[in-house]
């Protein structure tokens, strides 16, 4: 697995927010709402300079919202489907505002549903710990799904 590594300061997401107490499917949920009132909150993304957005995350974090990884063997915790946003953007109602501080993160390109548990085992193998929950970042230019370990947090 080729893990890239790299530096992100603080940002903000607003999206709409569950936890694995939802049951089933809640993530799916989360991403149809978050997708179907997107013209709710497009106007806080943030966007490049030829007005597209620039971030879609899945963050996550424990039930302390102080981003540790999710409990029970990474089965329990909260997720938020939504777009990065400045840091002085105000969640409308009805959504979740996050601000995620600064990590170093090691990253790779998903290739499927097993790709968390394959970085789980070689952060493990390189006696890696996480300093944090593991990010996934959609990119809307290339549409291909990243997930970020963060390793320590600044």
């Amino acid at each position: 697995m080729e893990l890239q590594e790299c530096f992100m300061n603080t940002f903000v997401v607003i999206g709409k927010e569950g936890s694995t107490r939802d049951g089933a499917g809640f993530i799916e949920k989360l991403w149809e709402a978050a997708n179907g009132h997107f013209d709710e909150v497009s106007h806080l993304a943030k966007k490049d300079n030829r007005g597209r957005v620039i971030g879609v995350w899945g963050l996550m974090s424990d039930f302390s919202r102080e981003f540790h990884p999710w409990a029970e063997d990474f089965t329990q915790g909260l997720y938020l489907a939504g777009v990065e946003c400045g840091s002085d953007a105000t969640a409308p109602p009805g959504w979740s505002k996050w601000t995620v501080p600064s990590f170093d993160y090691l990253f790779v390109q998903s290739t499927g549903p097993e790709t968390f548990a394959e970085m789980i085992r070689e952060l493990e193998t390189r006696a890696i710990s996480l300093a944090g929950a593991v990010q996934e970042f959609h990119c809307p230019e290339t549409g291909n799904l990243y997930l970020f370990a963060p390793i320590r947090r600044l």
